[in-house]
């Protein structure tokens, strides 16, 4: 057994393909989402395929105190953490500023930047304690440029990058990596749930140009925590490759 992975939003897109991705390298997993039966199918699929040991905790990020119940319930075994991926996060509508819904600008904010921030504090006196660990945070492209109808979305993303960049500073003293991951385009759960469930809407994303899928994210988050001991990668920008950035594209 190799260590223990924390994902957070497990149960779809990166997320889960993470999960399958560092439990075929032999890892045991702790798994989080909001959807109970669907932490469960996962985890009797990790468990039957690869062999490996699963801990569910369904819990909604966003919840403050619900977080650190959650994380203070882990078993004294689980709680040598080697590495923490802040995975779960959203985007909803792609309305102009005046137009928006601030209860979707609430949830938002309240999954990508306060959902990761619980999610961190909460776990880290476990690496603390060990004077190791590593936590990944799960960006966008959208946090590197600000893109019309993006507004809030962007902001929670270039929090993210703000934040990853303060933690590894602050963290330097605990020998504890913080790497930022920023996918452009990626064909996931992400369109869908951003459009309210709008299919049309929701491929449209994706024509003219092949995307990223999770597994690939995820292939490149795997990379990034097997480096040796003294190599941190600090920010990393992945696109497909008819993306340049947030903005520019070229479909076929």
């Amino acid at each position: 057994m190799k260590g223990i992975v924390f994902i957070t939003g497990a149960t779809s897109g990166f997320g889960e393909a993470c999960a399958f991705k560092f439990a075929a390298n032999g890892y045991n997993v702790i798994i989080n989402g909001r959807r109970t039966e669907r932490l469960a199918e996962l985890e009797q699929k990790l468990q039957a395929e690869f062999g490996i040991k699963v801990l569910s905790l369904p819990f909604d990020v966003s919840k403050r105190e619900a977080v650190f119940e959650a994380v203070q319930s882990i078993p004294g075994q689980w709680r040598a953490i080697d590495i923490l991926i802040n995975n779960a996060g959203l985007a909803l509508g792609r309305d102009l500023f005046d137009d928006a819904d601030l209860d979707e600008w609430d949830t938002m904010i309240d999954t990508n930047v306060k959902g990761l921030l619980y999610v961190s504090r909460a776990v880290l006196p476990f690496m603390i304690g060990r004077q190791k660990g590593h936590i990944i945070n799960l960006g966008s492209v959208a946090g590197k440029e600000v893109y019309e109808r993006g507004n809030v979305y962007c902001g929670s993303k270039f929090a993210v990058g703000a934040v990853s960049k303060s933690m590894r500073i602050d963290l330097l003293r605990h020998n504890i990596k913080v790497t930022a991951i920023h996918p452009g385009a990626a064909e996931t759960e992400f369109s869908l749930v951003r459009f309210k469930g709008d299919a049309g809407k929701a491929s449209g994303v994706y024509k003219g140009f092949k995307p990223l899928s999770a597994e690939d994210v995820a292939d490149v988050i795997y990379y990034c925590s097997t480096l040796p001991e003294h190599v941190c990668i600090n920010d990393l920008v992945l696109t497909p490759l008819q993306q340049a950035d947030a903005i520019y594209f070229h479909k076929k």
